[in-house]
């Protein structure tokens, strides 16, 4: 299993990319969609990824924990469908209900949103603040498939908390680790090894 490390190429204090992609069930959502939350939290997950499997279950309790509090969460699936079909739309609503995910999870058929974010790994993670500040890109913990440690999610959820009680975020960030985003042939961003 090859790791792929988060490429943290957008900045601290940068803006999200706009972004307005398909459910599995073909529904829009937008960037648009959050403006009112009090943070935004943008993951780039899919079905097959080992590294995403193994953080799953937390994924889903931060979608129930943290949107009850407001902050606005979104999957995005920008892997090639084609060449990986475990990946496609009617896999990832299957997948929504085998993990129990309440935030939309997105497929990004062409990448684009993908390159916008910088985004090299699945899980890759981009919270932003209530003015739509980048204030956190990193992993959601340190554990990893066969390192033995436990899945807090503690990295990430220090981050949200921070946001929540208007308190700065640390700027000691490590970045996610996972299986690389499978671009499509020829599609491939130029930040990519």
């Amino acid at each position: 299993m090859a790791e792929t490390r988060s490429t943290m190429r957008l900045a601290l204090g940068s803006k999200p990319p706009e972004f307005s992609l398909p459910d599995p069930g073909g529904k829009i959502v937008s960037l648009e969609d959050y403006r009112s939350a009090p943070a935004l939290l943008v993951m780039f997950i899919c079905n097959h990824c080992p590294y995403v499997k193994h953080v799953r279950q937390e994924l889903a309790r931060l979608g129930r924990e943290y949107g009850a509090k407001g902050v606005g969460m979104v999957g995005i699936n920008s892997n090639d469908a084609e060449s990986y079909p475990e990946d496609s739309p009617a896999n990832m609503k299957k997948e929504i209900q085998s993990a129990g995910y309440t935030f939309p999870y997105l497929f990004d058929e062409t990448q684009a949103v993908a390159k916008a974010y910088g985004a090299a790994c699945t899980p890759d993670f981009f919270l932003f603040d209530k003015e739509r500040k980048l204030v956190y890109r990193g992993q959601i913990d340190d554990s990893r498939p066969g390192n033995e440690r436990p899945v807090t999610g503690r990295d990430l959820r220090a981050a949200l908390d921070a946001v929540l009680a208007a308190r700065p975020v640390s700027p000691d960030q490590k970045p996610s680790m996972g299986c690389s985003i499978k671009w499509k042939r020829g599609n491939e961003p130029d930040y990519v090894p």
